[in-house]
């Protein structure tokens, strides 16, 4: 990972790529981690674009030229953008088939989609309430009304959710407690399937864990682990994710978050 060719050194396959895959990221980006997993478990080198929240630059319009819906990541593959991050992590797995990151069969490939438009649905926009109240609230709170409005007005997506907060409170305890539950609920159902299987489906690490697993580490970093404390199967699921090597590739230094120390200086 970085600028110019690449080497990567991963699950014992060692390859030199030339940089004709550029991702546009973000270290705390959930979404952004989900695809850094996925380019680690194929061992995919790639040119670095680290996107500067506090500067907003993921709505200036260079960026938004090339994602217009001005989130991240963005994957260019030979010039060419390719956005949405289950979408991204499908691509690679399309084009890089080796050390694959889907079931074998067609079932099985319709079981892993389904788990992934389900985790797309429920605690990937979950997980943003609490997220924003334990870690991005105390900055944004420091934007005076009209920066915070004129830093919403540039939002494509999520200007109807940056307003759902309440001042220094953040999102409303109606809110927040609806998101806690979404996140119980798809620990409830990960335990189940986990109980039959290794992965959420079968043996195989897939894209659907890949999708899940910043969800569960961003729990872990801000203090919600004891969702899953009686969920043995989920507990031995992250512990198998976070030895894998890709884990370390995908998480460098600067990706996890600790509430305690977070501070985002956002340019107003």
């Amino acid at each position: 990972m970085g600028r110019g060719s690449g080497h990567s050194l991963l699950n014992g396959y060692s390859l030199i790529l030339k940089p004709m895959l550029t991702l546009h990221h973000s270290p705390i980006s959930t979404c952004s981690q989900k695809v850094r997993l996925c380019l680690a478990e194929k061992g995919l080198a790639f040119e670095s674009r680290i996107i500067d929240f506090g500067k907003l630059e993921h709505l200036s319009d260079e960026y938004l030229a090339i994602n217009p819906n001005g989130v991240v990541p963005t994957l260019v593959h030979d010039g060419r953008p390719v956005i949405d991050s289950s979408v991204i992590c499908e691509y690679i797995e399309e084009v890089w088939p080796d050390h694959p990151l889907s079931p074998g069969d067609a079932f099985g490939r319709a079981a892993m989609r389904a788990w992934m438009r389900y985790l797309e649905e429920v605690p990937t926009a979950a997980i943003r309430v609490p997220s924003y109240n334990r870690l991005f609230i105390k900055s944004l709170a420091k934007l005076s009304e009209q920066a915070f409005a004129r830093m919403t007005n540039k939002m494509p997506l999520r200007k109807a959710f940056y307003r759902k907060m309440q001042g220094e409170a953040g999102f409303s305890r109606e809110l927040y407690d609806e998101s806690i539950d979404k996140l119980e609920s798809t620990l409830a159902r990960a335990e189940k399937a986990l109980a039959a299987s290794k992965w959420l489906v079968g043996d195989r690490f897939t894209i659907a864990d890949s999708v899940l697993a910043p969800t569960v580490v961003r729990m872990d970093d801000i203090g919600l682990a004891d969702i899953w404390r009686d969920k043995p199967n989920v507990g031995r699921w992250y512990e198998a994710v976070c030895a894998r090597p890709s884990f370390a590739v995908a998480y460098f230094p600067g990706s996890r978050v600790d509430p305690a120390t977070f501070n985002l200086s956002i340019s107003g």
